[in-house]
Order: C-alpha cells, then sequence, then structure tokens
C-alpha cells in the first residue's frame, strides 16, 4: 500500500509530463504575439499623431507665408499698365490725388485685415488678441518697473541729501565754534540705542534752510567757505575767489 501512494503522489506531483511541449510552446507564441500587437498598435497610434501634428504646423507656416506675401503685395501700387489704373486715368485720375468730384473722395485704399479664424466681422482674432494683451501687459510692467526705479532713485537721492546736509551742517557748526573761540556741546548718551534715536531726531529737524543760515554767517561775519576750506581775508576775496554758496557750485 505504501508502494502505491508513492506512485500515486509521484504521478500527481509532476503534471508536465502530460503537458505536449507544442501546447506550451503555443502558449507562449500566444503572449508573444498579443504583446506584439499592442506595441504595433501604439507606435501606429503616435506616428499618426506626429504626422498629425507636422501636418497642422505646415499648415499654419504656409497661411503665415501667404500672408506675408500678400501683404508685401498690397504695399505696392497697381502698374501704369493695369486695365483699372489706365481707365481711372482716362477719366481724370492722376496718381496721388483722392477719387471723386474736385478730389474729396479717399487717397488711400481700403486696408485689408487678414483673418485666419471663424469669429465674426467685429470680433478680433484669438491669436492676434492674445499677442495684444501679452504686448500690453508686457507694456505695462514695464511702465511700472521704470515708476518703481524712478520712485527708488528719488528716495535715495532725497536721502542722500539729507545726509550731506546733516554732515555739512555739523562741519559748519564745528568751525563757527572754532572761530568764536567756544566749544561744541556735545550731549552723552545713555546707552547705543538711545543715541541712536536722538541722532535720527537731531538729523530730522536739521533742514537746508539750516545749513544755508550758517554758511552765511560763517560767509559775513568771518569771510569763511566751508567748501573751500578756508578763511578769505576780506569780502571782496571771497567773492572773487570762492565759485559759490552750495556744495555743488564747487
Amino acid at each position: 500500500m505504501a508502494e502505491v501512494g508513492e506512485e500515486e503522489e509521484d504521478y500527481m506531483g509532476d503534471l508536465s509530463q502530460f503537458v505536449s511541449p507544442e501546447t506550451s510552446n503555443s502558449s507562449s507564441k500566444k503572449v508573444s504575439s498579443s504583446t506584439a500587437s499592442v506595441s504595433n498598435s501604439s507606435n501606429k497610434k503616435s506616428r499618426s499623431q506626429n504626422r498629425h501634428e507636422q501636418k497642422k504646423l505646415k499648415r499654419e507656416r504656409d497661411q503665415i507665408e501667404e500672408d506675408q506675401q500678400t501683404l508685401e503685395r498690397l504695399g505696392s501700387a497697381i502698374p501704369q499698365s493695369n486695365i483699372g489704373f489706365k481707365l481711372l486715368k482716362q477719366m481724370g485720375y492722376t496718381p496721388g490725388s483722392a477719387l471723386g468730384k474736385q478730389g474729396s473722395g479717399r487717397a488711400e485704399p481700403v486696408g485689408l485685415d487678414i483673418r485666419r479664424g471663424r469669429a465674426g466681422i467685429g470680433k478680433e482674432d484669438p491669436k492676434v488678441e492674445k499677442l495684444r494683451i501679452e504686448k500690453e501687459n508686457a507694456e505695462m510692467k514695464r511702465r511700472k518697473e521704470e515708476e518703481l526705479m524712478a520712485e527708488f532713485g528719488s528716495r535715495q537721492k532725497e536721502l542722500w541729501k539729507g545726509r550731506r546736509i546733516t554732515v555739512n551742517f555739523r562741519k559748519a557748526e564745528a568751525v563757527l565754534a572754532q572761530l568764536e573761540n567756544r566749544d561744541v556741546v556735545e550731549v552723552e548718551k545713555k546707552d547705543e540705542n538711545d543715541g541712536e534715536k536722538e541722532e535720527e531726531e537731531e538729523e530730522e529737524e536739521i533742514t537746508e534752510e539750516d545749513l544755508l543760515d550758517i554758511l552765511m554767517k560763517l560767509r559775513n561775519e568771518f569771510h569763511y567757505c566751508l567748501f573751500c576750506g578756508c578763511q578769505y581775508e576780506s569780502a571782496e576775496a571771497l567773492l572773487s575767489n570762492c565759485p559759490g554758496i552750495n556744495e555743488d557750485d564747487h
């Protein structure tokens, strides 16, 4: 009985001996043929799409070239050998003049607008509209950038001007104190933060008029020019040798 059971187990376990090699080969061939057909169909589909895109691009290029040629032909005047030109000339038309009685008509022909879209008259072509909107947006962006740069430059110029006024005022104040034989009063600062705040407040209080007043005082009382960096012997020497009151004059 044990031997019979072993034979049955061997019989059920080895199923490959009942499958013919032709059947296994045919099944593998079917699988490979199905995959090959799927790949061929996908390749055909991609090739057809590429051909369709190429035809579309070629058609658009041809239309653009045709439009350019049409506009170039319209830019040139009708030759005098044209039958229509001859008829107009026989009726009294002269080149460059307007049509109609006493030249009351149009001097130039009606312009031509080439439209490739299917939109009605009065509706702008979608491509032209898109290009126009992009151009307008780019122009607006450029103008905005120019305005921002101009505003930034003016702010920087005003800031630099305010700093120069403060620096020149401090110098003039120190020179005036030296000429008057007095010491410049320095305010003691508790800490750095308070010092920065006080300095900012002082800078805000100094104006161009304050600087002009102290410069005129130096010139009138001591014949001294801050930007020349010297004291003249007299007012006449100051006026004849100094180019001006302001820093820009020097």
